[in-house]
């Protein structure tokens, strides 16, 4: 959307738009961040580079402060996700394939989130927790045989699909193109996913082997029932609704892409942190079941692995005495509001005793607030008792991080056994 008001704007001295800012270290980014949050927390920017395309949008509204962050999230009738959550003007027959309930809002995200939820019974919450603890144990059992090596590939990268895959009950070899696709899905633009691949052929690839997975998945779990969350999923019902193939589809995608990004790149993040800040690991390892709780949510503020979410302003509206036009982009950068001094004490240090957390890593609350959270800290907490105890001298290199605007992603972190 171009709009004559847009046009007049001028553009933000500090900006965030260039790749450049986001090859950057977290700490540099955080500079300018800060000049940001004190002096101009709802700033306007060009539209941030790195898209598939270049969007119709002049610019975005850059969100900066924590406190703006969770009004936006909040309030979903004038900051809508309907129309997408990422810097890409899409079809929408293609966001709905590619990012579920997550690009909509209410009363259509009530429902199908409703579904999805009505999955989840207790018994198959259990079942789920049993086999995290499992996959933890076996992955340090595997990276203690393997010995010094590339931590992002032995670990952390493992975790989360085996026990998305495991649950949905995808049988063994088909997990593997799950994963590549996965990580098409927000590693397009990145040499070594592309291979040589046009960033488009990736992201279409990618989208089509997932959606095909989840929907033939849904289709044998309808003629054969098994023991997984696919077949809670085709049969749930609420109100006398259930999950249409298409739907569960774009749910298989949208669980495939959130839950592998997002707790991978938080296990290497923290990783490092316990490395980096060597006495808040030794406060953990003292009495890891009472402080795991509390570590855990310092461990995704810290990592904040999701790093942007963008929403489109539904009708005319002001915040902080911006005026902001109906159509326009608002982007909140998570990762500028977990860093807030207005919020949290020294936001620059490591602490797993903090407490209260009030992060945004999952969202700011409201609707949209992240359905996997519980999964990803079950997660957490299985794979650092693992490590932790089992591998206490673990040490870890300089990460190598992906560029992008979107997730805080790490390609690959050696690490010694010690």
């Amino acid at each position: 959307m171009t709009s004559t008001v847009s046009q007049k704007r001028q553009y933000d001295p500090v900006s965030v738009s260039p790749l450049s800012f986001w090859a950057a270290t977290a700490a540099e980014r955080e500079e300018k961040f800060k000049i940001l949050r004190d002096e101009r927390p709802v700033s306007w920017h060009p539209p941030l580079e790195g898209a598939l395309m270049p969007p119709e949008q002049d610019g975005i509204w850059a969100i900066t402060r924590h406190e703006d962050i969770v009004t936006v999230t909040k309030d979903w009738e004038t900051f809508s996700s309907a129309h997408g959550v990422q810097q890409e003007e899409v079809p929408a027959e293609i966001l709905e394939a590619a990012e579920s309930f997550l690009g909509m809002d209410p009363p259509r995200h009530t429902r199908l989130r409703r579904l999805v939820s009505a999955a989840f019974t207790p018994k198959r919450v259990a079942v789920i927790e049993d086999q995290i603890r499992n996959q933890a144990k076996q992955i340090v059992d595997d990276l203690i045989e393997a010995g010094d090596c590339d931590f992002v590939e032995q670990v952390s990268k493992r975790l989360p699909m085996w026990t998305i895959y495991e649950m949905m009950g995808l049988p063994p070899e088909q997990r593997e193109a799950g994963a590549h696709a996965a990580d098409g899905m927000v590693s397009w633009a990145d040499e070594d996913v592309a291979a040589g691949r046009e960033p488009g052929e990736v992201l279409n690839e990618s989208l089509v082997t997932l959606l095909t997975l989840g929907m033939e998945l849904a289709e044998q779990r309808r003629a054969n029932p098994a023991d997984d969350l696919m077949t809670n999923l085709v049969q749930a019902e609420v109100d006398g609704q259930r999950l249409t193939d298409e739907e569960i589809g774009a749910f298989f995608v949208l669980l495939s892409v959130a839950g592998n990004d997002t707790t991978r790149n938080t296990i290497t993040l923290t990783t490092k942190a316990l490395s980096d800040f060597p006495e808040q690991k030794e406060l953990l390892m003292m009495d890891y079941d009472g402080r795991i709780k509390t570590a855990v949510e310092e461990f995704v503020r810290w990592a904040t692995p999701v790093m942007t979410f963008r929403r489109t302003v539904t009708h005319d509206t002001e915040l902080r005495g911006q005026r902001i036009a109906a159509g326009e982009w608002v982007v909140m950068f998570y990762s500028s509001g977990n860093r807030d001094e207005r919020v949290f004490t020294d936001p620059h240090v490591f602490d797993i005793t903090r407490d209260p957390n009030p992060h945004v890593a999952f969202g700011g609350g409201g609707v949209h607030f992240c359905l996997g959270n519980q999964l990803a800290k079950t997660q957490l907490r299985a794979i650092f008792k693992e490590l932790l105890f089992r591998v206490p001298n673990l040490e870890v290199g300089e990460p190598t991080y992906l560029v992008g605007n979107f997730v805080h992603a790490v390609k690959s972190m050696p690490c010694t056994l010690g």
